[in-house]
């Protein structure tokens, strides 16, 4: 198949797929978007928001529909690294064996990624970056394709340990969910209250999955519309030359180059999913609130002003 044809196709599977999902989730359509849109980025994506909003059965729906292997990890603060990626154990035979932990799968949950210990947390990096665990001295790979989707709660900071500016860069989006609507909030009871469970149909296959994260690669960028992803990114640094005055006034520290990255290939991601063979600015545009959201740091005026990432964020664009 050519990449016309799989543009369109991917099209196609795209809606099928967001179809399947809102099966089991109500409303929620921009979430949907950007965790589908995370997964064939081969980006990770952070999910917060109050407890009781679907994100678990959200990551499990889409787990489901994509057809891929599937763990969830309950973070504590007693979780030890080993819990995560397996450690060697002596066997009958009296040999060191290396047993495999819940991280290897295709969709990791990450459930309230930071109630546990940085020691703990850490213990991610190298599966979110590399694809990879070390134990023992040896390396282990990770069956392809491999997404975090971690969660986390707002509100409750007491027994927290929130996480690190380098870890929350291997995150593509930080997706904030929100309450239901009213009418939403009615259809999510309706259909929750009663004895009929949907049952989530596999769309895609793991094949498929590493086929449309290369095309997504192989879409064309218009010159102007890379400046413009690049120039987004370093408008955020406060010490750049034509950064503007709220960036000035209220950022400490500003994103690095990996957020000009994943602006190019979420806005690829973004027009595929709309049948564009293309990206423009509107899709840069579109993925740019998750993509700066955890990126910028604001300095204690703005804390002390009550000026908001978002604010900022819609200020530069």
């Amino acid at each position: 198949m050519d990449d016309i044809g799989a543009v369109e196709r991917f099209g196609e599977q795209y809606r099928r797929l967001k179809a399947e999902v809102n099966k089991a989730i109500v409303g929620q359509d921009q979430v949907v978007d950007l965790v589908l849109m995370g997964i064939f980025s081969r980006g990770h994506c952070l999910l917060v928001g109050v407890p009781g909003l679907a994100k678990t059965l959200l990551v499990n729906s889409v787990a489901q529909a994509l057809g891929l292997s599937f763990n969830r990890i309950q973070f504590t603060p007693d979780l030890m690294p080993s819990d995560i990626i397996g450690s060697e154990v002596l066997d009958q035979d009296r040999r060191f064996r290396f047993v495999r932990g819940p991280i290897f799968a295709n969709i990791i949950l990450a459930d309230e990624i930071n109630r546990t210990p940085p020691k703990t947390q850490a213990a991610l990096l190298e599966a979110m970056q590399e694809k990879a665990v070390t134990a023992a001295g040896a390396t282990h790979p990770l069956q392809e394709p491999f997404f975090v989707l971690a969660t986390q709660n707002p509100i409750e900071q007491e027994g927290t340990y929130p996480l690190p500016e380098a870890q929350l860069d291997r995150f593509m989006f930080n997706i904030w969910v929100d309450y239901p609507s009213y009418a939403e909030e009615l259809a999510i009871v309706k259909a929750t209250t009663g004895d009929v469970k949907p049952r989530i149909e596999p769309v895609l296959s793991a094949e498929d999955i590493l086929t449309y994260q290369g095309l997504v690669r192989r879409i064309p960028v218009a010159d102007n519309v890379l400046e413009y992803a690049v120039k987004l990114a370093t408008r955020t640094r406060p010490g750049a030359a034509d950064a503007p005055a709220i960036i000035k006034d209220h950022i400490s520290w500003g994103a690095g180059p990996r957020a000009s990255q994943y602006l190019v290939i979420g806005a690829k991601c973004h027009a595929l999913a709309r049948g564009k063979f293309s990206p423009d600015i509107d899709d840069v545009q579109a993925v740019a609130l998750p993509i700066l959201r955890h990126r910028l740091v604001r300095n204690y005026k703005a804390e002390a002003e009550g000026v908001t990432v978002e604010r900022i964020v819609q200020g530069i664009l």
